[in-house]
């Protein structure tokens, strides 16, 4: 029986839209795709980036730990052990992005979630630098955000990295002015990089004398949230199509 009704189309979340573009841009530099397990091992998501148990570091992550205990098993709390199972397969150079949902105990609120979707990216060479991923970085955010874009590094602290450093971008709303986005500081606090540890390029299986490589996080969900002008991290797992419906 023929409906009289037009039949609406669907369309595609806001945080897919982000992860294909993201990828469709990565992919021009060279990167591919990995993906990697929700429920990961205690020894990828930890021990094998340089987080050895009782490592004060562990207590960055708020983890769900999986039933029996004693399996070891939980919701990954980051898309970096999809570095490690890639290199294991993969022989260098390895250029990859790993889009994934992560897990985290923790309060949700506007800009917190208990699940949420990360970036990773990661890339192994014979001659990589922290200019490499100043230039990589910044052609992604100019092509994501559509304006011109100014990367700067800030030192910081992450057991997988050394050195590591904490990524601004220029904000691309005021264009470095100050506006509100930016909390009139004219950068944005977008994500966390450095270069790979020496001890996890070894539990890579690759040789820290010949390799070097660089690896950056960032929150997926935030990328969407400033693209979109969204303010509650939650509208985007509500289901309300109100909502969805605006993309």
């Amino acid at each position: 029986m023929n409906d009289s009704k037009e039949s609406q189309k669907g369309h595609l979340h806001p945080i897919t839209h982000i992860i294909r573009q993201t990828e469709s841009i990565f992919r021009e530099l060279g990167f591919s795709m990995a993906v990697g397990p929700e429920v990961e091992s205690e020894h990828y998501n930890f021990d094998a980036l340089n987080i050895p148990a009782h490592h004060p570091a562990r207590d960055m992550w708020d983890t769900f730990w999986l039933k029996p205990e004693n399996s070891k098993k939980l919701l990954r709390t980051h898309t970096s052990p999809v570095q490690v199972r890639y290199a294991e397969s993969h022989k260098p150079p390895i250029r990859i992005i790993v889009p994934g949902k992560t897990f985290r105990h923790e309060a949700t609120d506007a800009t917190h979630e208990a699940q949420f979707f990360q970036l990773e990216g990661l890339m192994i060479e014979e001659d990589v630098s922290l200019a490499n991923l100043k230039y990589v970085l910044e052609y992604y955010f100019e092509r994501l955000f559509g304006t011109k874009t100014s990367v700067r590094f800030r030192p910081s602290f992450f057991p997988f990295v050394e050195p590591g450093v904490e990524i601004d971008m220029s904000c691309f709303k005021c264009e470095g002015k100050g506006c509100s986005t930016c909390k009139q500081t004219g950068f944005i606090e977008i994500m966390g990089a450095g270069m790979v540890h020496p001890k996890v390029l070894t539990a890579m299986g690759i040789d820290p004398r010949i390799y070097k490589g660089f690896a950056f996080g960032g929150g997926i969900d935030r990328f969407a949230m400033l693209k979109y002008g969204v303010e509650d991290v939650r509208d985007f797992y509500k289901a309300d199509l109100r909502f969805i419906n605006q993309f």
